[in-house]
């Protein structure tokens, strides 16, 4: 039958008897009605604590949990469930490594990020910097808004301990490559780290196959609920690491004067996770690789090259950045219309959009912009949505 955004759109409650046009994916992504399901299940037929229960029902869920950990390992190509560590979220995965991996740091050592950083992968490592004496630095962008690597040398050195650089952009779209970085951070024997948020929920990610040695990303940007995520490490990284927080489950023996850890991942997994969410997770996995993620990008790209035409198209409007390689993420300001007037005008026309800064300042001051708009696409996508997104530009100008 081939691939119909149309018909995945009912698969989606939110879409039901509405003529709702959602382009803000990449902020977060709507539901399908088996994540929805499974949350439900989850709470009215197996809530109990997972790990430790002798009863049933505690290891019905626990059950669960574990599954998802395994349907986590398996959509990114890990080598073990062993290597996927659940967090709320990518910020929080973040915040754990720049805490864990920075309290080996001191004055002279480096950490590169890049000026296209969401905050979330550039404020933690500010405070780590802050708190270690260590520098901060990054790689520029170029023209088209891709890393600009053509002289390596001025950022990967003897100094360079952590790169984290985004897989792809959350503003221009653009797709980084992170082999070729993870290799050059390896020859200076620096970690390196992929914030894979704009990634995973859109193309196919081979964590064992990356070059990687973390690899961090967010249910709530792939159909799954909002505060569950995911680390990836290598599970002899991952052995080697001090806690990131203590409590319970992540101990093995605890004393008055002293205490043992679990072994990975439950080290990094302090208190009651959050096992509901992740089993919505799991099933938003199970979505998606019944669709496939290679006809998934398939069609994303095709997208966005039809809505860059469109948008080509446009009088006064301009496009931000023209990457080589890029996923369904476009930026862009319409001449003599305020981004936040765009929006407003859009929403009257039941059209979703992003527009500000995108948590991404740094980025935004390179183009000389404070504010801007955002188009993010994902597989209910289709364009439609597109065409009356851009009939109802033309209705704004003429307002204007």
């Amino acid at each position: 039958m081939g691939f119909s955004a149309k018909n995945i759109k009912k698969d989606f409650p939110i879409f039901h008897n509405s003529d709702l046009i959602y382009l803000d994916n990449a902020s977060t992504t709507q539901k399908p009605q088996t994540v929805l399901d499974s949350i439900h299940s989850m709470y009215s037929e197996t809530n109990a604590n997972v790990h430790r229960a002798l009863y049933t029902l505690g290891s019905l869920a626990t059950e669960r949990f574990e599954n998802a950990r395994m349907k986590v390992s398996s959509f990114i190509g890990a080598n073990s469930e062993k290597e996927i560590i659940f967090t709320s979220g990518t910020t929080e995965s973040i915040n754990l490594l720049a805490h864990t991996l920075s309290r080996n740091l001191k004055p002279g050592d480096e950490i590169l990020v890049s000026e296209m950083e969401h905050h979330s992968n550039l404020v933690p490592w500010q405070l780590a910097a802050n708190r270690t004496g260590a520098t901060l630095s990054y790689i520029p962008i170029t023209e088209k808004g891709e890393l600009d690597l053509s002289e390596p040398d001025l950022y990967f050195k003897p100094s360079t301990k952590i790169v984290s650089i985004s897989h792809v952009s959350n503003v221009l779209g653009t797709v980084n490559p992170i082999k070729k970085l993870s290799e050059m951070a390896h020859e200076m024997g620096a970690v390196f780290i992929a914030d894979g948020a704009q990634c995973a929920p859109h193309q196919v990610v081979n964590v064992s196959d990356s070059g990687c040695d973390f690899y961090t990303f967010s249910g709530h940007k792939m159909l799954g609920p909002t505060g569950i995520g995911v680390l990836w490490g290598k599970l002899e990284i991952l052995e080697s690491m001090e806690p990131f927080m203590g409590g319970g489950e992540m101990i093995e023996n605890v004393t008055m004067g002293s205490s043992t850890w679990n072994e990975v991942p439950y080290k990094f997994e302090a208190g009651t996770p959050n096992f509901v969410q992740a089993v919505g997770l799991g099933t938003a996995i199970d979505y998606l690789n019944s669709i496939g993620m290679n006809e998934i990008s398939e069609h994303e790209d095709k997208l966005t090259a039809y809505t860059l035409n469109k948008l080509n198209k446009l009088d006064d409007l301009q496009i931000f950045g023209s990457p080589t390689d890029r996923t369904g993420v476009i930026s862009f300001n319409v001449k003599g219309i305020h981004p936040h007037d765009l929006a407003q005008f859009l929403n009257e026309d039941n059209i979703a959009i992003r527009v500000g800064h995108h948590c991404a300042q740094p980025l935004l001051a390179s183009l000389n912009e404070t504010s801007i708009g955002r188009l993010s696409f994902y597989l209910y996508n289709d364009e439609s949505d597109i065409d009356k997104f851009c009939d109802s530009v033309i209705k704004t100008k003429d307002y204007f």
